[in-house]
């Protein structure tokens, strides 16, 4: 990742929205949060291996919505974006 592109962390603090050292990110591909990272720090192998329903404002169901993302198969370090939930 270059250090002239500062990426930002889905609910990342508003001040200070990139990555921090020492944690744990996948990226998230298509979909209402494209571009965004997911900040795994924590999460159990299988956790990680699930994905994540991610709570967004701006998917097909607006507030309270949430955006579905699964691990690239044969690169699961990339989320990608599998449709959107109520």
């Amino acid at each position: 990742m270059s250090e002239a592109i500062r990426r930002r962390v889905y609910g990342g603090d508003h001040d200070d929205p990139g990555p921090q050292p020492g944690h744990v990110y996948r990226e998230l591909v298509g979909g209402p949060l494209d571009g965004l990272l997911a900040d795994v720090t924590g999460w159990t192998p299988e956790e990680v291996g699930e994905g994540a329903a991610l709570t967004t404002e701006i998917g097909a169901f607006g507030p309270g919505g949430r955006a579905v993302y699964e691990p690239r198969d044969g690169d699961p370090l990339y989320w990608d974006w599998q449709g959107d939930a109520p």
